[in-house]
């Protein structure tokens, strides 16, 4: 039997949310809707010359501890490690380490990792712990002192409120678009019926 079977499945849930939110804030806490592709303090962290990428890779380092407390092996976490050096390094050239830091992401890759891992070693095959952890963490209180935060469907919305947020957001931007082009193509025509 394998070491990390230690953990029971809500030990493991609970680190892994604890590196899904850690992720996050690293990687994606501003986000595109309905995308994965965000940008975090790793970013802006880059933005600091040197120390900046340094504080960069050792944040890393702390997603690659947390991995290991889950039971991930170090070969799993090799490539992680591998892509914290690369980010580290191409980070310390000013503007394109920036650029680089919004798309490769090591922490983001060690929660890839970590999950793929559980998948096979718990049988864990929920992802709702690791898309919205704040908000998985905050539910989970709640259902400890509330059945009305275990109806599935108040659930479900509570853990969907930014794609919710983020829907109506591109709704309100698709009316205004059109409430743009239409009083744009007003204007052109009558100002071509004025000449």
């Amino acid at each position: 039997m394998n070491q990390e079977k230690k953990l029971s499945k809500n030990e493991v849930i609970r680190l892994e949310r604890d590196l899904a939110k850690y992720a996050n804030i690293m990687d994606s806490v501003v986000r595109i809707p309905f995308t994965k592709q965000g940008m975090g303090a790793d970013a802006a962290l880059s933005t600091i010359p040197i120390a900046g990428d340094v504080a960069g890779f050792v944040l890393t380092c702390y997603a690659v501890y947390k991995a290991k407390q889950i039971g991930v092996p170090q070969a799993k976490l090799n490539g992680v490690l591998k892509l914290a050096v690369i980010d580290g390094v191409v980070g310390c050239i000013p503007v394109l380490g920036t650029v680089f830091d919004i798309f490769i992401r090591p922490s983001r890759k060690a929660l890839d990792v970590v999950h793929e891992h559980i998948r096979e070693e718990y049988q864990i095959d929920s992802e709702s712990h690791v898309i919205h952890p704040f908000l998985h963490e905050s539910l989970e209180k709640k259902q400890q002192s509330s059945a009305f935060w275990r109806n599935p469907v108040i659930a479900w919305f509570w853990l969907h409120i930014p794609d919710l947020l983020g829907a109506i957001l591109l709704v309100l931007i698709g009316i205004a678009l059109w409430f743009g082009f239409t009083t744009l193509w007003h204007w052109f025509q009558q100002f071509e019926m004025s000449r």
